[in-house]
């Protein structure tokens, strides 16, 4: 069963001093093979990573991808344009483009579960391929 993470789980896993590093890094080693970031997720993960852990921490995080543990789902033109009316939609939530890629791409490949911290936003978005996102951990 494919999830698809966002970056709030991956940058928990990559800081031990985070409250959430333990749940986040044992969900990414539970469904290790099984993890989807849409494409927007891993600069902005890349980044903040860099910012506040270091450069070696931000490569050990671009090794999930490389080592084929997180595989990384590219938008088309459709899920862009699916991310416009989600933003829009969702202007008062300020969803963004990257949350907004996160469920263009869950809807895109009929994922259900959101491996996420930011229930506040991912709870009160309506997916169009199902009534509600499984959101964890």
């Amino acid at each position: 069963m494919a999830i698809i993470v966002d970056t709030g789980v991956l940058l928990a896993a990559a800081d031990s001093d985070d409250e959430d590093h333990d749940r986040c890094s044992e969900l990414l080693r539970h469904h290790r093979g099984n993890l989807w970031a849409s494409a927007p997720v891993i600069p902005e993960t890349a980044w903040q990573i860099e910012r506040n852990l270091g450069p070696l921490s931000e490569s050990a995080f671009l090794q999930l991808i490389t080592e084929q543990h997180l595989r990384v789902i590219d938008l088309n033109l459709i899920d862009w344009g699916r991310c416009i009316e989600l933003i829009d939609t969702y202007a008062d939530l300020r969803l963004g483009l990257v949350d907004a890629s996160v469920v263009a791409v869950a809807e895109r490949l009929g994922v259900t579960s959101i491996a996420t911290l930011n229930h506040r936003d991912f709870s009160v978005v309506r997916p169009a391929h199902c009534d509600g996102l499984e959101l964890i951990p």
